[in-house]
């Protein structure tokens, strides 16, 4: 039995600030940045963020992103004694969301890369009365140190997009999951109707970055970022590809919201 207080091998150092700044895309563009490059660059913006990103998705996504991560929860099957992992947590929402599924006993660990996005969701787990089944840890998605098949589920949410290599964290993810468990991934996706593809690629690159600037005080370009890294992820077909190529035996993805966001489910 896995012991989620105890640290995964693999942990990640914090970046030194001596490593230099790697700049943000131009507006409008898709990133190209790749490993320890894309790395950095992400770690930097979301540390810049940490204190104001609650209230900026509740702001960018008309509130909606509470609904997603609930529509998320739900394709975590409930059981007694359950152990699951949400990677990427950032300030705890899906943690908190899915602990209750894993039942009496139940573990989560909330594992994220960006040490200030943790210490955020320490203190909603804290506050939730959650802080002795959910544990916070430091570690990356494509190294999380834990032995195989140890999880019942994992879950992500908009958090894959922003890996260095995505094949290597779906091969890591299926690594410790257990035979039959389930990786539930939210993340945002592409419109299935043209109209709706247009209005979101407009709010998206243009009034979606003065908002997330304006509120955080950012001079990052997250929120430049952000909209460019959702362009450049696969959409729903391709990640269902990408899915079955890293060994799920079975995959199916929903849409939400007209498709802006899509769960994907597979199973081990």
């Amino acid at each position: 039995m896995i012991q989620l207080n105890e640290k995964p091998a693999h942990v990640k150092p914090a970046l030194s600030r001596a490593e230099g700044p790697v700049p943000p895309p131009p507006a409008g563009t898709v990133p190209d940045w790749s490993g320890k490059g894309k790395e950095q660059a992400v770690q930097r913006m979301f540390t810049a963020i940490a204190r104001w990103y609650d209230l900026n998705n509740s702001l960018l996504s008309f509130g909606l992103h509470h609904r997603w991560k609930r529509r998320a929860a739900v394709f975590v099957p409930t059981t007694q004694g359950g152990r699951a992992m949400d990677i990427g947590a950032g300030t705890g929402d899906l943690a908190l969301l899915i602990e209750p599924r894993m039942g009496n006993g139940g573990r989560v660990a909330a594992v994220d890369l960006n040490q200030a996005m943790l210490r955020e969701g320490l203190r909603k787990i804290a506050r939730r009365g959650a802080a002795g089944r959910i544990t916070c840890l430091r570690a990356n998605a494509e190294q999380l140190g834990f032995r195989e098949a140890s999880f019942d589920a994992v879950t992500t949410g908009f958090c894959i997009r922003n890996v260095s290599d995505l094949m290597a964290a779906f091969a890591e993810i299926r690594r410790v999951l257990k035979p039959g468990g389930r990786f539930v991934c939210l993340e945002f996706s592409r419109p299935v109707r043209t109209w709706l593809l247009r209005l979101y690629d407009w709010y998206s690159f243009s009034l979606l970055p003065w908002i997330g600037t304006l509120v955080a005080r950012d001079r990052t370009g997250v929120y430049r970022y952000l909209p460019a890294s959702i362009r450049a992820f696969p959409d729903q077909e391709a990640l269902k590809e990408l899915l079955l190529k890293a060994g799920f035996r079975q995959v199916e993805y929903h849409n939400l919201s007209g498709g802006i966001v899509a769960i994907h489910v597979a199973i081990k």
